[in-house]
């Protein structure tokens, strides 16, 4: 069991490579070897999960039995188990969904997305498992560089939105390496438990000050995190559909998990709040943040769209959460990493089987596809009355404890704010969900063309089609159930995994 830290990775890398030779052949076998690669690493994040839970105490393992700090350890503790679990369970989901979307969209391309997917996925896990901050830029990088190849196999101006992502994302990765160079020449170490130790008695020096800044910016881009955010949009615009329901939900979501990692475990207690004061940054950032984004995917006609500005705004309840810095508000920024990721990963499945059967991602030409598709439309629903924040589903309860940490805090702002941002979402998406299920012979009445996105009658009554082949059926039934369940037994989650991951801000 010991194992289980770097087993996790390394059956993803080997699937990609394996994927990869196999794909120049065979696209069926080359998505076969992915899907069986993403099998095997979630198998093993459930186990590990399970021992964590279990026991109580971490995972570990020192790579080639070089003890830390001198050498580089995966540690598999109840956060690390919690994100990797989730990583692996949204890429097996996107790996079965893939095909007959990538056929569609990337023809041709399929062999070389699905190695790329796996690689994705390696390095996002192994972001959460190592112990090792060095080590963590390595597998930024790698995550990033298989993400940049994959986004660009979309539509035309894919290759132009991923080069400014890239150029965005190399600068991101150089203020973290930057940082990560400060602190190994202040204290000799790179390893995150021995940078605990040696860090409280540094905490005035201004090279711990530029290193903390420094990463955490570096993080912040990668995150996307508001005002950074001006990459996102252009490039969930222009993938195709399997590939943004593998980076939307998590790609961003790992950086937010390492500035938490930061926080909670390298640098002393009190470091991010009273001695620099970034958590109230990132908080305020995080506010104007989520405004700007519900406010712009209002006037989206394009889903894709709309959902890239949703995430900007979703994004920022995870900052909300750092910048509270209080037990309830990073529990309830942490939850909504799993919360938004289920979703926003069901939402792009959704949209993708749209542009499946019938051949638009345009909202106003969504007229009839509640008919047409009603099963697929049903999971639609669910994930907008869960990013909305209607009980019992998922994003409800995240938000319940975003609320509580600003209350708890005095951030009054904050809470006006979460209640502003769900008013927002509910015009945006009950909008969308009024075209989905508003009938064709209503449009054909309708006086103005421009009701429909200016499609004709004809054309509204002949796009009709069924619902989406069962490969991309069941990922969204498996999502649309977890939306429900994390909700409803959020509680477990909580108890089991992020309350002893925010123990360090209770002192414990």
């Amino acid at each position: 069991m010991s194992q289980v830290p770097v087993l996790i990775p390394t059956l993803l890398l080997l699937a990609s490579l394996l994927s990869l030779l196999v794909g120049l052949k065979s696209r069926r076998g080359a998505h076969l070897l992915a899907l069986a690669g993403m099998v095997g690493a979630f198998s093993a994040s459930v186990a590990g999960l399970r021992s964590v839970v279990a026991t109580g105490e971490p995972l570990r393992y020192a790579m080639g039995n070089w003890l830390p700090p001198i050498g580089i350890e995966f540690v598999m503790d109840s956060l690390a188990a919690y994100m990797v679990t989730l990583i692996t369970f949204v890429g097996l989901a996107a790996l079965i969904y893939a095909p007959r979307s990538l056929a569609r969209e990337a023809r041709g391309k399929e062999g070389m997305a699905y190695p790329a997917m796996a690689l994705v996925v390696a390095g996002l896990t192994g972001m959460c498992l190592t112990g090792d901050v060095f080590n963590l830029y390595v597998f930024l990088e790698i995550s990033a560089l298989a993400a940049y190849a994959l986004l660009s196999i979309g539509d035309r101006g894919g290759p132009v939105a991923v080069f400014r992502y890239l150029i965005i994302g190399a600068v991101g990765g150089g203020f973290y390496l930057l940082g990560v160079a400060y602190l190994y020449f202040s204290t000799g170490t790179l390893n995150m438990a021995d940078l605990a130790v040696r860090l409280p008695e540094l905490v005035e020096s201004r090279a711990i000050i530029a290193a903390a800044a420094l990463m955490v910016i570096g993080l912040a881009v990668k995150m996307a995190l508001f005002p950074f955010h001006f990459w996102l949009p252009d490039v969930y615009t222009s993938s195709p559909s399997a590939v943004t329901v593998l980076i939307a939900p998590i790609m961003t979501k790992v950086s937010a998990y390492a500035i938490i990692r930061l926080f909670l475990d390298v640098f002393p207690p009190g470091y991010f709040t009273t001695t620099l004061p970034i958590a109230s940054t990132i908080g305020w950032v995080s506010a104007a943040g989520i405004l700007y984004g519900s406010i712009l995917a209002i006037g989206q006609q394009d889903i894709r769209r709309m959902l890239a500005y949703s995430s900007v705004g979703q994004l920022g309840y995870i900052g909300l959460g750092i910048g509270l810095a209080n037990p309830i508000g990073m529990i309830g920024g942490l939850l909504h990493i799993l919360n938004h990721a289920l979703m926003k990963a069901l939402l792009f499945m959704v949209a993708g089987a749209v542009r499946l059967q019938h051949g638009t991602t345009r909202i106003p030409e969504f007229v009839g596809v509640g008919r047409a598709m009603p099963w697929t439309m049903v999971g639609m629903v669910i994930a907008v009355l869960a990013m909305v924040g209607i009980p019992p589903t998922a994003g409800f309860f995240s938000k319940v404890y975003l609320m509580i940490g600003a209350v708890q805090a005095d951030a009054w702002v904050w809470f006006a704010v979460i209640i502003i941002s769900s008013l927002l979402s509910a015009i945006y998406f009950f909008r969308m969900v009024e075209f989905v299920f508003r009938d064709v012979e209503d449009a054909e009445r309708s006086a103005d063309d421009s009701a429909t996105g200016g499609v004709s009658a004809d054309e509204l009554r002949d796009a009709v089609a069924g619902e989406v082949p069962p490969s991309m059926f069941i990922p969204i039934a498996i999502l649309s159930a977890a939306v429900i369940l994390v909700g409803v037994f959020n509680f477990l989650i909580v108890r089991a995994l992020l309350e002893p991951a925010v123990a360090p801000l209770l002192g414990g």
